[in-house]
Order: C-alpha cells, then sequence, then structure tokens
C-alpha cells in the first residue's frame, strides 16, 4: 500500500500573538541594540555594566 503525498502546501493564516516570525526578527534586533549599548557604555565608563547599575 503506498502513501498518498499532498501536492501543495496549505496557506494557513499569520498568527498575530505569540511566536511569529515579525516578534522574533524584533526581539533578535533589541537584543543586539541591547547588547552594543552594554559595550558602548563599558568603554565610555571603563566599568562593568553591572558595577555601573550599582549591583556590583
Amino acid at each position: 500500500m503506498t502513501q498518498i503525498q499532498p501536492t501543495t502546501t496549505p496557506k494557513l493564516a499569520e498568527p498575530k500573538v505569540g511566536f511569529t516570525e515579525y516578534a522574533e526578527r524584533l526581539n533578535g534586533r533589541a537584543a543586539m541594540l541591547g547588547f552594543a549599548i552594554a559595550v558602548a557604555i563599558e568603554y565610555v565608563t571603563g566599568q562593568g555594566v553591572l558595577t555601573w547599575l550599582g549591583l556590583r
């Protein structure tokens, strides 16, 4: 008995909330921006971010 394979992929609507492609892209860009700002703070002040925030 052979399996019948579908010839087309169904077109599903993009969800409005959750792990959407746009949300993940935005989250990655925010993380890159935050990391660059943290490196810039360390470079300008000569201290680590935790010291700058008063946590160390």
